[in-house]
């Protein structure tokens, strides 16, 4: 991968939360849309956004308006979305608009990725300290744009 000049970075920071924003708007979720990319060496490889497993019914919350338990965070559908894919998430960025909670940040360590640039924070940020602790490059976007 080639080096970029930090303000040429913060310029594809900023492109690809954007994008990451605009397919938020996928998620038929009420409480919280999220939207996630993958990209690989300037290219996106993977995508995702909250909502229920393939094949289920595109409602995420309960009537009492509580999240079912069997919704799909955005980086959850983004790195299993790469698994089904020839592609792997090897060094690659995450861009997605809430930080990533434990459990996909767990998932994050593990598919590979290097570099995680979110906007809004998440209420619990246990994600991130565990993303901070395995030395994933982590930014919050809003800090910065």
């Amino acid at each position: 991968m080639s080096k970029i000049s930090q303000e040429k970075q913060i310029q594809y920071d900023k492109h690809y939360l954007e994008m990451a924003t605009i397919w938020a708007k996928n998620s038929y979720c009420l409480r919280r849309k999220v939207g996630a990319l993958i990209v690989k060496d300037k290219m996106i490889i993977s995508d995702g956004f909250n909502g229920t497993p393939e094949g289920f019914e595109n409602e995420c919350e309960d009537d009492d308006n509580r999240t079912k338990a069997y919704v799909l965070h955005a980086e959850a559908n983004a790195i299993t979305k790469v698994a089904k894919s020839g592609n792997n998430s090897l060094g690659a960025t995450l861009y997605v608009t809430t930080s990533p909670c434990i459990e996909c940040s767990k998932l994050i360590i593990q598919a590979g990725i290097k570099r995680v640039v979110y906007l809004d924070e998440y209420h619990n940020t246990e994600g991130l300290e565990l993303l901070r602790r395995a030395k994933i490059e982590v930014i919050n976007f809003s800090d910065n744009g």
